[in-house]
This record gives C-alpha cells, sequence and structure tokens, in this order.
C-alpha cells in the first residue's frame, strides 16, 4: 500500500508502488516517479559515500520533500484537497503531452513549490544557511539524472531531437524552464518561509505562480511551437511501461 515515507528506503518503495499503479492502466503520469525514483537512489548512494556535509539532515530532506508529491498523489486518489501546482500535473494525465512535457511538469511542482517548503522544514529552527551547500548538491544530482534520462527518451520519442534542432534548447521551447532558474528559485523560496508568520497565505500565493508556470508547459503560446510537440508526439511511444523501462534504463 502507498505510504508516506519515515526513511529514504520508504521513499524508494513508495515510489515504486506509484509507478507500478501507474503502468498498470497505462498512465503517463509513471512517468515523473521513474524519474523520481532514479534520483533517490542516487541522493541515497551520495549519503552513503557522504557527499553531503550532514546525512542525517539530507535524508530527513529527503523524506520532507519526497511526501509532499506523495501526499499529493494519495489526495488526489481519495479526492481531497492539494495544491493547484499538482492538481495541473494529474489532471494532464489525459491530454495529448509529450513525455517530456509529462515529466516536466512533475519537476515544476516538484522543485518549484514543494522544495523550498521542504527545505524551510529541514532547517527549521536553526539558521537556513547551513542547509546551502547540500541543497546544492542534492540539486546537481537531480540535474545529472535528468540530464541522463532525457537522452534516454530518445530512444521512444524520435523526433524529439527536434526541438534541440529548431530551438536550441527544448526546455526554453516549452516553458523556458530552467533546472538552474527552478533551483534558485526554490532556495529564495526557502528563505521565504522559514521566515514567514503566515506561511499558508505564502503558499497559496506561490502555488498559484506554479500552477501557471504548469499551464506554459501544457499549452505553449506559439502556434508552431504546438505543431511541432504535436508532430514529435505522434511519432512518441504511447507503451507506458515501455516508456518507464526506457527512463531507468542504463
Amino acid at each position: 500500500m502507498i505510504k508516506t515515507a519515515s526513511s529514504i528506503d520508504d521513499v524508494i518503495t513508495s515510489l515504486q508502488e506509484i509507478i507500478e499503479r501507474e503502468i498498470s492502466s497505462n498512465s503517463p503520469l509513471a512517468y515523473f516517479p521513474a524519474l523520481y525514483r532514479l534520483v533517490t537512489i542516487r541522493v541515497k548512494q551520495g549519503i552513503g559515500n557522504r557527499e553531503f556535509a550532514d546525512s542525517a539532515r539530507m535524508e530527513k530532506l529527503d523524506v520532507l520533500f519526497a511526501n509532499r508529491y506523495i501526499e499529493a498523489y494519495l489526495a488526489r486518489r481519495n479526492k481531497k484537497p492539494h495544491t493547484g501546482s499538482w492538481r495541473i500535473v494529474f489532471e494532464a494525465e489525459k491530454k495529448p503531452l509529450l513525455i517530456l512535457q509529462h515529466l516536466l511538469l512533475g519537476m515544476n511542482a516538484h522543485i518549484n513549490l514543494d522544495l523550498g517548503i521542504a527545505a524551510a522544514e529541514t532547517g527549521k529552527g536553526k539558521e537556513l544557511t547551513l542547509l546551502h551547500n547540500d541543497f546544492n548538491t542534492i540539486n546537481r544530482l537531480l540535474f545529472e539524472m535528468t540530464d541522463k534520462v532525457q537522452s534516454r527518451i530518445g530512444e521512444v520519442s524520435p523526433l524529439l531531437g527536434l526541438l534541440d534542432r529548431l530551438a536550441g534548447n527544448s526546455d526554453t521551447l516549452l516553458v523556458n524552464f530552467s533546472l538552474s532558474e527552478a533551483r534558485d528559485g526554490a532556495w529564495k523560496s526557502a528563505g521565504e518561509f522559514h521566515t514567514s508568520t503566515n506561511n499558508a497565505n505564502l503558499l497559496t500565493s506561490r502555488d498559484k505562480k506554479i500552477s501557471a508556470l504548469g499551464l506554459a508547459l501544457i499549452y505553449p503560446n506559439s502556434r508552431w511551437v504546438r505543431g511541432v510537440v504535436s508532430a514529435i508526439r505522434m511519432a512518441e511511444s504511447k507503451n507506458v511501461r515501455k516508456v518507464v523501462e526506457q527512463i531507468v534504463s542504463g
């Protein structure tokens, strides 16, 4: 049964259960947790290799961070309230989107909204700057895994390279989604949540902004871009299991 985590191993287990559940219904909602599970495994390895300044604190951050996604996923299944940023991700399940769009939607909600909140909770009662180096390290690992996965997607999305050739950078083409900007925005957000006396209002405001970015991922402004995206999608595999296997390969 999928449940919130109390350890990094719990996170890995819950993500695998989500992946399997979504694969069973051939849902593209399996793509983001497949990527996220790879990242979590890499973070666990990093903790074991002492790549972080404080291993216990890093595991705490990882668990708090992951639970925001797991809780949103469970809330959606149980028809309970959850953030607009995640609602957009889940409601995109049936939309004609690229594999890459589904991945970026999840990353948008999780990095741009959840990461700052999780970092603020991890550093609660302490100087947030103590977390900064480890925060940057976890983001570096995320970027590394994302690059690897994006290169693998070409096997199931043979025309995806058109985005790079025609626009220079596929992320920029879709929404000017930059991982480095997301990281910096998440750190700024962490500082705001760390010092705020009204986190509820801050969450509402931040969620509204990140929801707008999510909608921009789904609905690019340019008609030309929409046409290119449609052509690329036609050539993509619609077999979710096959796509997930490609994401986690290598």
